[in-house]
């Protein structure tokens, strides 16, 4: 078994929990999992896993391991992809990772006008909270993130273009009535969401302390909000219906609507494949508002793999 295959079989068990799981989401057979977490083990010098009842976990030493493991398949699987797309760029691949609200209204179009323009090109998209898309960056396991602004410890990237994005404090008709900065109920995303790092950071400088739902997706808040339960802080992008239709109406707030721009970032280098889908972006949104454009300044621009 190859040292790349011994490497999927370490970070597989470690995100699986049990060599049983692992070995599912690998399609081989337990044993064979057990075997190659095992000569790894052997080719490192140091314990990786010990046994847990009758099943394995990972030693201290493995959960460091398999965090280096999970960065050098990311760039192995980047350089075979960046390697094969500078032969054809129009038959590469493209992993991308975007937030909910991202990836439900702003890429679907976007990504539709690709795929017609080129249709070899394999997609991926991964879809997760703010933070979990920067660590798969950071990790090299996504090519293309579409998200809010990237965090400052996030190193060796560069955003290629931005979308404008303005966060509202919306309610139903109702409950925006009647608001209350002290009573009313706010809904929040899940923990790690970067809107909810926003609508807290806005109530903390509110300094105020009101009753608080969290509904655990984008698509919940604003049902829930619809539905009367509160107010929430959202994307206009994911409300456009909504406030047409007068389901939701904007709840005014000191230093509302927020400004919080659509960001798309990728690595220093990047594949030919990933170049096209990024001119592809700045290209589509040329006649429409709001487009896509290159930042108005950057420490640093992209380049081709080899250039």
């Amino acid at each position: 078994m190859t040292t790349t295959a011994r490497l999927r079989a370490l970070v597989a068990v470690a995100e699986t929990g049990s060599v049983r799981a692992a070995a599912q989401r690998l399609v081989l057979t337990e044993s064979a999992v057990s075997a190659a977490v095992g000569a790894l083990t052997k080719d490192v010098g140091v314990p990786l896993v010990e046994r847990e009842g009758r099943g394995l976990r990972l030693t201290p030493a493995g959960h460091t391991f398999a965090g280096y493991a999970r960065t050098i398949l990311g760039l192995h699987d980047e350089a075979v992809a960046a390697a094969r797309g500078d032969i054809d760029p129009n038959r590469g691949r493209i992993r991308l990772a975007a937030v909910t609200t991202a990836a439900d209204h702003v890429l679907p179009t976007a990504l539709a006008g690709f795929r017609s323009q080129y249709p070899d090109v394999q997609l991926r998209l991964d879809v997760a909270a703010s933070e979990q898309v920067w660590a798969l960056l950071d990790t090299h396991e996504t090519d293309v993130v579409i998200a809010g602004r990237p965090p400052q410890w996030l190193g060796g990237i560069v955003v290629q273009a931005m979308r404008d994005n303005e966060l509202l404090a919306v309610a139903a008709p109702p409950v925006a009535a009647d608001f209350d900065t002290e009573d009313t109920t706010w809904l929040l995303r899940e923990t790690g969401s970067g809107t909810r790092a926003a609508c807290e950071a806005l109530l903390s400088a509110m300094e105020v302390e009101p009753p608080r739902l969290t509904l655990g997706s984008n698509g919940a808040v604003v049902a829930g909000a619809v539905a009367g339960l509160g107010v929430t802080l959202v994307s206009r992008d994911a409300i456009t219906r909504q406030l047409a239709d007068g389901e939701l109406v904007p709840v005014p707030l000191p230093a509302t609507p927020l400004s919080r721009p659509w960001h798309v970032v990728t690595h220093r280098q990047v594949s030919a494949t990933v170049a096209l889908f990024v001119e592809h972006l700045l290209a589509s949104g040329a006649n429409s508002e709001p487009r896509w454009r290159r930042p108005r300044s950057s420490p640093a621009r992209s380049t081709r793999r080899g250039s």
